[in-house]
């Protein structure tokens, strides 16, 4: 299934509780986007988790279902939530001082993309930002929103992976006591979006395939985590960020001659990953 906003990848019968998402893998840039932007292609994309989609393909062929983006993390963030709305990017929006990812300008509609850069001059009307959200936002929750409650009637439980990349030493703080910088950070908001033993299991998964992982450090998860992980309703959410060095040359935004090799090599975490969920 296409829609403007996403792509629904869907297995032919979904067998796990397992429901894969990628909210910031969208690449769909308009010219008009492009028109108005003060940044090239590969800097207004360096925001972007590019191609993670691709790298969590393979979870249709298991029995669980994908989302993915369309559109593109500049545009519209959808792991935000609505009313993260930037008075410096959206005419007619009242100053919000108490949202740090406000201020720092990576509200709902990003102000930047990777370090501190400008993604256009100027502002946008409110108008124009609602339109974003109509269009981009909404239907990408409200299909998510369907998938995880059709996945919970099913089978009375549901996960929710939540996949994401990150700049190569972005979890540098992380790093372990012989030196090596995880390849993966798994977040669930420090225990508030998923039991302890379904974190535990997958990370022993991703630690089985010879991944360096951290847990929640630098990264413990944003909105979609907070939104759609209620442990104690049955309802479980883990974020997942891989190094980006790992498939990707993040100069010009393209896969890597590493990605196939990384790719293999996931898919057989994911399919340890949907076995959890059975």
């Amino acid at each position: 299934m296409i829609n403007e906003s996403y792509i629904l990848k869907k297995p032919k019968i979904q067998t796990t509780s397992v429901v894969f998402s990628s909210p910031h893998s969208g690449r769909n840039y308009s010219e008009s986007f492009l028109a108005d932007t003060l940044l090239e292609k590969p800097e207004i994309r360096a925001s972007e988790d590019a191609y993670i989609d691709d790298l969590f393909s393979c979870a249709i062929e298991y029995g669980a279902p994908l989302l993915a983006a369309v559109t593109p993390r500049a545009y519209v963030d959808l792991n935000r939530q609505s009313d993260e709305l930037d008075s410096a990017i959206i005419k007619g929006v009242n100053k919000n001082s108490l949202n740090p990812r406000v201020i720092s300008g990576l509200g709902v509609i990003p102000r930047i993309v990777s370090r501190g850069r400008n993604i256009q001059s100027g502002k946008i009307t409110l108008e124009q930002a609602n339109s974003r959200l109509k269009k981009s936002y909404f239907p990408y929750h409200n299909k998510l929103k369907e998938i995880l409650e059709q996945t919970k009637s099913k089978f009375g439980q549901v996960i929710l992976i939540d996949c994401h990349s990150m700049p190569k030493g972005s979890a540098y703080s992380a790093k372990e006591s012989d030196g090596k910088i995880p390849d993966v950070v798994l977040g669930d908001r420090f225990g508030s979006s998923c039991s302890a033993k379904i974190m535990n299991e997958i990370r022993s998964v991703f630690q089985d395939y010879g991944f360096t992982v951290s847990y929640n450090i630098p990264f413990s998860g944003a909105y979609i985590l907070k939104n759609y992980g209620h442990p104690s309703m049955n309802q479980h959410a883990i974020q997942i960020e891989i190094d980006r060095s790992l498939y990707l040359d993040e100069r010009i935004v393209e896969k890597s001659e590493s990605f196939k090799g990384l790719q293999n090599k996931l898919t057989k975490v994911i399919k340890d990953i949907i076995l959890v969920g059975k």
